[in-house]
């Protein structure tokens, strides 16, 4: 099976940040996602990603 990307609840655990915050921060980037399960593209992920190293 081929990957597409990750879900909300994987990528917060491998943040080690809050789900809530996570979709915090997908509202903020404009990225569609609603729920733990959404599913986000690597492209995204690795928006986010960067977004919380800038942040920090």
């Amino acid at each position: 099976m081929l990957m597409k990307g990750l879900r909300v609840l994987e990528l917060s655990q491998a943040l080690n940040v809050d789900i809530s915050d996570l979709l915090a921060v997908c509202a903020i980037l404009k990225i569609k996602a609603t729920s733990r399960l959404s599913m986000l593209s690597f492209e995204e992920c690795k928006k986010i990603t960067d977004y919380y190293e800038n942040k920090n």
